[in-house]
């Protein structure tokens, strides 16, 4: 009896184990659509409280849906229009000059002439044939790469379409999907539920608030700088509407997306107007990100989430690491939520014994 009792229990056991692998390899395999649900539920909170403010204002909850979405269009569709010039005009200058560009370099020398003159102490011969070795023994892995780069690029685009349906319908259905969640909760728990899960999604709204606000004081402040420079210098400064754009979109990302919107800017910069504008953009980024890290974001986050200034940190490099840009853009609220469920749930209970 001894046995058949430890081997029904090895059994069940394996089975368990089999059970888990079987969910945790469907958890794996789901991991882009579980991806696109939660940014896409992540963006329909955030919109909410436009939504609601409109709402108490007068305005009928589909009408200020509506409105919201047109407007979140109108910024992405300025984008888009604002970028395209610049790249079509980028592209049809190297179209040509692509003949006067082949003919210097190769047929009169012009690369070889330009290396001497710069860089003296490194054989150009040697050079040139290490990366034609180089080029010809990898040729495989250069064209598998950029044949992946552009797979990425189109998945990309086909998750933002996929995204952008699901915000929709997370925004319209979002009081519905709420009272469904509610009502799985037992009766004598349903009302704190329900209080600590609002308290929850107004944090994550106000989150959402509180970047589009930083990304709004950079993308102002740069125009007035790129304008301010312009005549400052005697002549404006190339693009300067889409480098604000860039300066506002990159600063939604938490940490790094200052930084990176930064050098993005600084090197179109030194293509476009060489020196000096590089240098003054330069050292007026390197200010602005100062004065953004130690004054803008704390008083914004603070005033939002109510999130101590390490925990941003930590939670932003944490949920960076774990999953990319959309981990660290819902580290901060999800940090925020833990910390309610601590003061709310977690230290009261330790209270009561």
């Amino acid at each position: 009896m001894k046995i058949q009792n430890a081997f029904r229990l090895g059994l069940f056991g394996g089975l368990g184990v089999l059970v888990a692998i079987a969910i945790g390899g469907s958890i794996a395999s789901l991991a882009t659509v579980l991806t696109y649900v939660g940014a896409a539920l992540f963006l329909a909170l955030g919109i909410d409280p436009l939504v609601s403010w409109l709402e108490k204002h007068g305005w009928k909850r589909g009408v200020a849906i509506l409105v919201v979405l047109v407007g979140l269009l109108g910024v992405v569709a300025a984008f888009v229009l604002a970028i395209i010039p610049v790249i079509a005009e980028q592209v049809g200058n190297l179209i040509e000059q692509a003949p006067t560009i082949v003919d210097e370099l190769f047929t009169q020398n012009g690369l070889e002439l330009w290396w001497n003159d710069t860089i003296p102490w490194l054989s150009y011969t040697e050079v040139s044939e290490n990366v034609i070795a180089f080029v010809n023994d990898n040729i495989g892995t250069i064209t598998g790469g950029v044949l992946n780069t552009a797979v990425g690029i189109a998945a990309g685009a086909f998750g933002a379409i996929i995204v952008l349906i699901l915000m929709l319908y997370f925004v319209g259905s979002l009081g519905s999907i709420k009272r469904g969640l509610y009502q799985l909760v037992p009766a004598t728990k349903r009302e704190k539920f329900i209080d600590l899960a609002e308290q929850i999604m107004d944090a994550v709204g106000r989150y959402v608030v509180g970047q589009v606000t930083m990304g709004a004081i950079n993308g102002i402040l740069s125009i007035i700088f790129f304008t301010i420079l312009g005549l400052a210098l005697g002549y404006p400064i190339q693009y300067a509407a889409l480098l604000a754009f860039i300066a506002g979109l990159f600063s939604l990302i938490p940490l790094v997306g200052t930084i990176t919107g930064s050098a993005i800017i600084v090197l179109a910069v030194w293509a476009f107007d060489n020196f000096p504008a590089v240098l003054i953009v330069g050292i007026y980024y390197l200010i602005y990100m100062q004065v953004e890290a130690y004054f803008i974001s704390p008083n914004v986050m603070n005033r939002a989430v109510k999130v101590p200034g390490l925990v941003v940190v930590v939670a932003a490099l944490a949920g960076g690491t774990l999953l990319g840009i959309l981990g660290a853009l819902i580290a901060v609220p999800v940090a925020a939520a833990i910390l309610l469920i601590v003061k709310q749930v977690v230290i009261p209970r330790q209270n009561e014994q």
